[in-house]
């Protein structure tokens, strides 16, 4: 009876079976592959909630569930959500998940979506959100704001936003540069261009009330 040898690849395999049994193995490897991973949260503790990996109890921080502070994290139970391995230490027993970083990318695309719709040169109807030394951030809808930098709040100098400017404040705004994710606004923009608008349009007298007839210019005249 012939036995069987095992080929370098079939013991590459058998060694990969092996090493995939161990579920510990199994979420190392989402760990260095970033897998996503959909889970369901099926418990609250303190601090954070559990979901299970691979038949393995699976902690997420709290602060690693959303990207916002949750006030009741009861409302998660048994919600549906997508996460990733942070960390996990077999000896420990320990396998940590969180939902932050997929959330944060997600935002990120979204916000990139909404800006490529804003063009240069658009005006806008927006809201004072914050006030800083440097200029005024303006809410333009869609979650988007903007700055409009000191320089570019009036067509006069002022020393601090705050001169002219309230939170709150609704404004019109100009779009003058978007770069990096950055929104750059203008309300002195607008202001130059009424301006302009203004010299152009000055009301000139009608032609008749400078022109001269042949009338008017003999009328004071004496024939001999």
């Amino acid at each position: 009876m012939n036995e069987e040898l095992l080929t370098t690849e079939t013991m590459a395999d058998y060694e990969d079976h092996f090493d995939d049994a161990n579920p510990w193995n199994r979420v190392q490897k989402y760990l260095e592959e970033k897998t996503v991973l959909p889970v369901k949260i099926e418990g609250i503790v303190n601090g954070g909630a559990i979901a299970m990996v691979e038949g393995l109890r699976g902690f997420i921080p709290a602060s690693k569930l959303s990207l916002s502070y949750i006030e009741d994290l009861e409302t998660y139970l048994l919600k549906d959500i997508e996460v990733q391995v942070i960390d996990v230490d077999q000896a420990e027993n320990r396998l940590v998940l969180s939902a932050r970083e997929l959330l944060k990318e997600k935002a990120k695309k979204e916000r990139e979506e909404k800006i490529s719709n804003i063009k240069v040169g658009a005006v806008l109807k927006g809201t004072v959100e914050s006030l800083q030394t440097y200029g005024a951030f303006v809410s333009i809808g869609d979650g988007l704001s903007g700055l409009v930098h000191i320089s570019q709040i009036s067509d006069k100098r002022i020393k601090t936003p705050s001169a002219v400017l309230n939170v709150g404040d609704e404004v019109d705004v100009k779009v003058i540069g978007i770069k990096d994710g950055k929104i750059s606004l203008s309300m002195k923009a607008l202001i130059e261009e009424a301006q302009e608008e203004e010299e152009i349009h000055v009301e000139l007298p009608k032609s008749e009330e400078i022109g001269t007839t042949l009338g008017d210019l003999f009328k004071n005249i004496k024939l001999s």
